[in-house]
């Protein structure tokens, strides 16, 4: 099984994560940020993870460092992880349906972290979370792991919900991106040679 663990500390962020890429979905997650807590929870339910993560930030200051640090954490164990990437799918992708609303995720996990994020959220805030903090979750996150995104809210109304398209598309595409193939097992999924 494909593990690992994080402890990531700065003035602003106390972060400490383990994650198992082939879990169960079972999570022990807590940031101070309910909504956010919520969307990482699912993630890890959807992907099939495993993940425990204790993130204590300068929440009196804003949300910003504990969101955008917790996204880095993740994109850390998650590379670690993988380790080689000999054998791993690579990239994936997932469109979602949340009731009214469509989104798409697309990732790559090429070792080259690139971002195109848009949501259509039109508030300030979700439940307790700030709403623009989400890009910075997911710009922490292809940059510590390596990755390009693309996620895309196609159409929606509720804005809880287009956040939570999101989350699960993105959890299905990265859950199928580090899966192995067993006919590629010894081959890295580069003609490159190099990822």
């Amino acid at each position: 099984m494909r593990t690992a663990t994080v402890k990531r500390i700065t003035k602003e962020t106390q972060i400490e994560g383990k994650l198992t890429i082939e879990g169960k979905g079972r999570y022990e997650i807590t940031t101070g940020i309910r909504f956010f807590d919520h969307m990482l929870e699912l993630f890890t339910k959807h992907g099939g993870f495993d993940l425990k993560l204790k993130a204590t930030g300068d929440l009196d200051v804003d949300q910003h460092h504990t969101v955008e640090d917790v996204g880095i954490a993740l994109g850390e164990m998650f590379k670690q992880a993988i380790g080689d990437k000999k054998g791993i799918n690579r990239a994936g992708y997932f469109v979602m349906t949340m009731d009214e609303t469509l989104a798409v995720v697309a990732l790559d996990l090429s070792g080259r972290p690139a971002l195109v994020y848009k949501d259509l959220v039109k508030v300030r805030l979700v439940g307790d979370l700030q709403t623009e903090l989400v890009e910075d979750f997911f710009h922490g996150f292809i940059s510590a792991a390596g990755a390009n995104l693309h996620a895309k809210v196609m159409y929606g109304r509720s804005n809880h919900h287009k956040i939570e398209a999101i989350f699960k598309c993105f959890a299905r595409a990265l859950r199928y991106a580090c899966s192995k193939d067993a006919r590629m097992k010894d081959q890295l999924p580069s003609t490159k040679g190099l990822l």
